[in-house]
C-alpha cells in the first residue's frame, strides 16, 4: 500500500495511535548548502512538509501536533538569518490560517514569546486568535524555546508562589510542576520524530518526552513527507509501552 491517501485511510480509527506526537523539525540547512542555496531558502522549502504533516495528522485523527519552530539557541544565529525567518514566519501565518481554520485546526504557542519581533508576535497573536474557537487537531509552535528554559521558568514561578505564602515547597510535586510548564493543557508527547538522522533531542520538550517513543529519520525536513510521518506512526504501533515497567 504505497499511496499515501490510502495509508491515511487506513490509519484511521486504528488502535494504538498516538495522541501526541512531536517533531524536530532538522536539516533545512543542509538540504540547501546540498542544492548551493541560501539556508532561508531550505527553511522556505520546509513549509510544505509542515503542510502535509498538519493534513495528514488531522486526517488520521492524531489530537496534539507540536513542532520544533525557533529554539532559544537559534537566537545566537547571523541577524540576517534570524531577520529574515521571522519575516518569513509572519509570511506563513498569514498565508496558512485560512486553510487551518478551514481543516478546524486550533494554533497554540510555547516558549519565551516575548522575545519575539512585535511584528512576529502581533501576527502569531492574530492566529492564535483566529483559530482560538477550532476544535480539531492542536497545533503548537515552540517558538523561541528552549526545554532547560522552561523548566527553569516553572521554576521560578513555583518560587514566586511559595514566597508569597500562595504554595508551600511541601505541596510541589510532578503535577504541580507540569501544571507550571508553558501550557498544561498539552498532553505529554507519545511519539518524537527528528529528521535528518541526528541521534539527540536537541533540548526540546526535555520534561515532556521522558516516556516518548523515538523515532527517526535520515530523511532531511525538506524532503518530508506523508509517507515518513505514516511510518512513524507504524513503528510507534509496533512499541511496547512499559513506562519503566515490566512487560506482560
Amino acid at each position: 500500500m504505497s499511496d499515501p491517501d490510502a495509508q491515511i485511510e487506513s490509519l484511521k480509527g486504528a488502535e494504538n495511535l498516538p495522541r501526541h506526537i512531536a517533531v524536530i523539525m532538522d536539516g533545512n540547512g543542509r538540504w540547501a548548502k546540498k542544492r548551493r542555496l541560501p539556508r532561508l531558502a531550505g527553511h522556505r522549502a520546509g513549509t510544505e512538509p509542515v503542510r502535509k504533516c498538519v493534513r495528514a495528522s488531522a486526517r488520521i485523527g492524531i489530537e496534539y501536533l507540536t513542532l520544533y519552530t525557533f529554539s532559544l539557541e537559534n537566537w545566537s544565529r547571523p541577524k540576517a538569518e534570524v531577520a529574515g525567518l521571522m519575516i518569513f514566519l509572519e509570511e506563513v501565518l498569514r498565508r496558512e490560517t485560512l486553510e487551518l481554520d478551514q481543516n478546524g485546526v486550533r494554533l497554540n504557542a510555547i516558549g519565551r514569546l516575548d522575545l519575539l519581533p512585535a511584528g512576529t508576535r502581533s501576527a502569531l497573536d492574530r492566529s492564535i486568535d483566529k483559530l482560538s474557537k477550532n476544535r480539531g487537531l492542536v497545533l503548537t509552535l515552540a517558538l523561541s524555546y528552549g526545554g532547560r528554559a522552561e523548566i527553569v521558568d516553572a521554576a521560578r514561578r513555583l518560587c514566586e508562589q511559595v514566597a508569597s505564602g500562595a504554595l508551600r515547597a511541601d505541596d510541589i510535586d510532578e503535577a504541580r510542576f507540569h501544571d507550571s510548564l508553558y501550557d498544561s493543557s498539552l498532553p505529554d508527547p507519545d511519539l518524537l520524530i527528528r529528521t535528518s538522522g541526528e541521534l539527540r533531542v536537541s533540548n526540546f520538550l526535555l520534561w515532556q518526552i521522558a516516556y516518548s517513543e523515538i523515532w527517526v529519520t535520515d530523511v532531511l525536513w525538506p524532503d518530508f513527507s506523508e509517507a515518513e510521518l505514516i511510518e512513524g506512526i507504524r513503528a510507534y504501533q509496533q512499541r511496547d509501552r512499559r513506562y519503566g515497567l515490566r512487560s506482560s
